[in-house]
């Protein structure tokens, strides 16, 4: 049973915009770190963001800096990604996760608990 849960994927227009949820269960309550991944067809899952649950400091990947956006909440135990300005190649599997030790690494076997994810399509 997934322990995250993601919602807020679906389909949407070059240059548009998409708001991406995440909620955590108490397992994943003393997170270090929380992320999102993405995969496309094809491709290896790969780290967009990434936001340290201790001092808010966040982390993304340069093919989404600048466009993209990850906040958490406390009171909500959820976690989000606005994604702005979308593009063609931002087409993926979003999936968030939580790594325990706050180090906030790009790499997958360092976070130990996912969500199923969330489809994101980008299309003209």
């Amino acid at each position: 049973q997934a322990q995250l849960e993601e919602f807020g994927g679906g389909s949407a227009e070059i240059g548009g915009s998409l708001r991406l949820s995440c909620v955590a269960s108490p397992v994943t309550y003393g997170a270090g770190c929380l992320a999102w991944f993405r995969q496309a067809p094809g491709k290896e899952r790969e780290r967009a963001a990434a936001i340290r649950v201790r001092d808010g400091t966040t982390f993304y990947s340069d093919s989404v800096k600048g466009r993209f956006k990850i906040s958490r909440d406390h009171a909500q135990k959820a976690m989000y990604l606005q994604m702005n300005n979308l593009r063609p190649e931002d087409t993926a599997t979003y999936y968030c996760a939580a790594e325990r030790r706050g180090f906030c690494l790009s790499g997958i076997d360092d976070y130990y608990s996912w969500g199923k994810g969330t489809l994101v399509t980008v299309s003209p």
